[in-house]
C-alpha cells in the first residue's frame, strides 16, 4: 500500500435538515422531541481516500479473520508508537504491536499475558501519569470473565505488561477518553454505560465518569452525567479547550445519528445541558488532536448520511478549532482519509501527531474490495497539504 495515486476532490453538501439545540438531561423528553429538521451545511471535503502511498496496513483482514477496534498511543519520543486491537468484532483481546517510526513501519505481534484473550471488547490504550510524574501505559478493555471492565499496565513504556485484572465497574465500553485534571493530581475516564436499574429501555446508553487519584490503577464508581432517555449517548472524546479552564466532551449518539456535546467549566464536577455538534462532527466514535498552529482535528466515522453527508459512512477527519463547535460553525473542512467498502463498519480510531506535524489516523476498515475483512490501516497527512487542497482554487 506504499505505491499508488493521489486523488483529491472537493465536495459541498446542499442545505439538508439537522437538529437544532437540545435541552438537555434536565428535560430528556423535551430532548428527544426537538431533535426535529431544520437545515444544514456540510463543509467542504478534501479526498484522500485513492492515495494509498499514504496507507499502511497494521494488520491485515483475510477471509477469515476480521481485525478490529485499535487504538494507539505515541511516546514521548515522538517516534515509538503502540496499537492495540482484537480479533472480530468487539472480540477477544491480545493483538499488540509496536512501531518505532512514527507509524511507517510495525512489529510483529508482542507478547503479552495470555489471560488477555479473556477479556473482549474495544480496548483503549493511554500513557497515564500519577500525581508523582511516574508515567504507565494502560490498556483497558471492556468485559473480563466477570462482565466488568479490565485493566492492563505497563511500567516500562511497553517492554513488558501486566495481566488483565479486573476494575470491578460494569460498562458498554471501556474509557473511550482520559483526561488529567486539577493539574495532573486526579485523571478523569468517560464512557458510556446501561442505564443504572433500567427496565424499560432496551440497550441504553448513558456517559458516566469516574476518577482515578493514582493514575489509573484504581477508579471510583461510576457517576452518570448524561441520561437523555430516548436517545442514546455514547462513546465519549474530551477536548480541553486551548486556555485550559474547559472540558468539552464529543459524543457519539445512536439514536438520530447526529452527535452531540456537553461542557464543564470545573473540571467535571458539573456539566452543561447536551447540545448538537455542527454538522461536519455528526460521526461515531470521536478522537481528537491539536494542531501546532491550535487548530483542531478530528477523526471518526461519518454518521450524517441521514443528514445529507457526502461523505458518510466512510472514515474522515473534521478541521476547525474549538470555538468552533461552541458558536455552531462547521469548521474549515473535512478530509476523506479512507473509503470503506463495509457501509460504516470503521472507525475506533487511533490519531496521533508526530514532531513534524504529521498527523497518523489509525481506524479497523475494509479498505478495498474482495473476500478479505477488516484490517486494521494507519493513514497520514499534514495540515499544509490539506490547507493548500481545500483552498480555493
Amino acid at each position: 500500500m506504499r505505491s499508488a495515486f493521489p486523488l483529491f476532490v472537493f465536495v459541498l453538501a446542499a442545505a439538508v435538515p439537522a437538529p437544532p439545540a437540545l435541552r438537555g438531561a434536565n428535560d430528556p423528553a423535551a430532548a428527544v422531541g426537538r431533535v426535529t429538521p431544520t437545515r444544514a451545511v456540510f463543509p467542504p471535503t478534501v479526498d484522500l481516500s485513492a492515495d494509498t502511498s499514504r496507507q499502511v496496513v497494521v494488520a491485515a483482514g483475510t477471509a477469515s479473520v476480521y481485525q478490529g477496534h485499535p487504538t494507539t498511543v505515541l511516546l514521548p519520543d515522538g517516534k515509538t508508537m503502540f496499537c492495540v486491537w482484537t480479533v472480530n468484532h468487539g472480540g477477544p483481546c491480545g493483538p499488540l504491536k509496536r512501531s518505532d517510526d512514527g507509524g511507517l513501519t510495525w512489529s510483529d505481534l508482542l507478547p503479552v499475558p495470555d489471560n488477555w484473550k479473556t477479556v473482549r471488547n474495544c480496548p483503549t490504550l493511554f500513557r497515564l501519569a500519577d500525581p508523582a510524574g511516574r508515567a504507565r501505559l494502560f490498556v483497558f478493555a471492556g468485559q473480563g470473565p466477570d462482565g466488568k471492565m479490565h485493566r492492563a499496565h505497563s511500567d516500562d513504556d511497553g517492554r513488558t505488561w501486566s495481566p488483565m485484572t479486573s476494575l470491578g465497574l460494569e460498562t458498554v465500553m471501556p474509557f473511550c477518553t482520559i483526561e488529567p485534571i486539577e493539574g495532573g493530581k486526579k485523571l478523569l475516564g468517560l464512557t458510556n454505560i446501561r442505564r443504572p436499574g433500567e427496565t424499560q429501555e432496551v440497550r441504553s446508553n448513558v456517559i458516566a465518569q469516574s476518577v482515578s487519584a493514582d493514575g489509573g490503577l484504581t477508579w471510583t464508581p461510576w457517576r452518570v452525567i448524561l441520561d437523555l432517555p430516548g436517545l442514546k449517548p455514547c462513546e465519549p472524546w474530551l477536548v480541553r479547550s486551548p486556555d485550559g479552564r474547559q472540558l468539552l466532551a464529543l459524543i457519539r449518539e445512536n439514536q438520530r445519528r447526529a452527535a452531540l456535546f456537553i461542557t464543564s467549566d470545573d473540571e467535571g464536577r458539573t456539566w452543561s445541558a447536551a447540545r448538537p455538534l455542527p454538522p461536519g462532527l455528526y460521526g461515531d466514535r470521536h478522537t481528537a488532536r491539536y494542531a501546532a498552529d491550535g487548530r483542531l482535528v478530528v477523526v471518526m466515522r461519518d454518521t450524517g448520511g441521514d443528514y445529507g453527508s457526502p461523505t458518510a459512512p466512510h472514515f474522515v477527519a473534521w478541521v476547525g478549532r474549538y470555538d468552533d463547535i461552541l458558536a455552531g460553525r462547521d469548521g474549515a473542512y473535512r478530509v476523506k482519509l479512507l473509503h470503506s467498502f463495509k457501509a460504516g463498519d470503521n472507525g475506533y480510531p487511533g490519531l496521533e501527531r508526530l514532531p513534524d506535524g504529521t498527523f497518523v489516523a489509525t481506524t479497523y476498515i475494509k479498505y478495498r474490495e474482495g473476500p478479505e475483512k477488516n484490517s486494521v490501516v494507519g493513514t497520514r497527512f499534514t495540515l499544509a497539504e490539506t490547507d493548500r487542497l481545500a483552498a480555493p482554487r
